[in-house]
């Protein structure tokens, strides 16, 4: 039997603009996020790529309670965080990424990245963006959705594909051109949100989430990405993580 492998959408390898990319939510995983968002762009620049152009939805300021396990620093309190992080990636990198202090209201791109704490986003992006006709230029087409989630310890990133991707003829593997998206995959109406929400101080929210499961989760789901790009294709879906086990489990395909 063939291993299952997916290819990666032809105009991710071969753009004729920087790749698009909404991130949704810039707390402790959407921080983490962009800042591999714009090594990732940096590199692929240097290699001849067009690199990403990354637009940052958040509608929330900085609080006391962010210092530490999120990116954010004693000066940017009361500040927007998209603002706030979009402003440190382009002076840094000299680029011209967008924010938006404000939450998501489904505009279209290549990639989508939710790094949000609730379940109704997500349904949303579901309703709004899953499975829409494509009549979009190519610099807005919807091609993947990655989203980050995760508990106080543990935590998952799901890779899915908003439509069917066009798929070269392989003699080595079976190709596979759509990847059910987090709303297919798990059926998100069963998870309970009691606890999710802003925390009123550190310690509260360590509590929540422990101090290295968003860097961690961060970190792979970047490398998922970052094959994407590279290899051109990907047997895994996404991963599973336990910061208390010290287990990682792929999602194959």
């Amino acid at each position: 039997m063939k291993k299952k492998m997916h290819f990666t959408d032809n105009y991710l390898l071969n753009p004729t603009h920087p790749v698009t990319v909404n991130l949704i939510g810039t707390g402790g995983t959407g921080s983490q996020v962009l800042t591999a968002l714009s090594r990732m762009s940096h590199t692929l620049i240097a290699l001849g790529h067009p690199g990403f152009h990354v637009t940052a939805f958040d509608p929330d300021n900085v609080t006391e309670a962010n210092l530490g396990r999120q990116l954010f620093s004693q000066s940017d309190t009361g500040l927007s965080k998209a603002v706030v992080l979009i402003s440190r990636i382009n002076r840094f990198f000299s680029i011209g990424w967008q924010a938006v202090a404000d939450i998501y209201r489904n505009e279209p791109a290549n990639i989508i990245i939710t790094c949000t704490d609730n379940v109704k986003s997500r349904l949303n992006i579901a309703e709004g963006l899953l499975l829409k006709e494509d009549k979009e230029y190519d610099f807005k087409r919807l091609i993947y959705w990655l989203d980050f989630g995760n508990t106080q310890n543990t935590g998952q990133v799901i890779l899915g594909t908003f439509n069917e991707i066009v798929q070269p003829q392989s003699k080595k593997y079976t190709a596979t051109g759509k990847l059910p998206c987090i709303t297919e995959r798990f059926d998100l109406m069963k998870i309970r949100e009691e606890d999710s929400g802003p925390s009123c101080s550190l310690a509260e929210a360590i509590e929540k989430q422990d101090l290295f499961i968003n860097s961690t989760l961060a970190g792979v789901g970047a490398k998922i990405l970052w094959k994407l790009f590279r290899e051109g294709m990907t047997d895994q879906a996404g991963v599973f993580i336990n910061l208390d086990t010290m287990k990682m489990n792929p999602v194959m395909l």
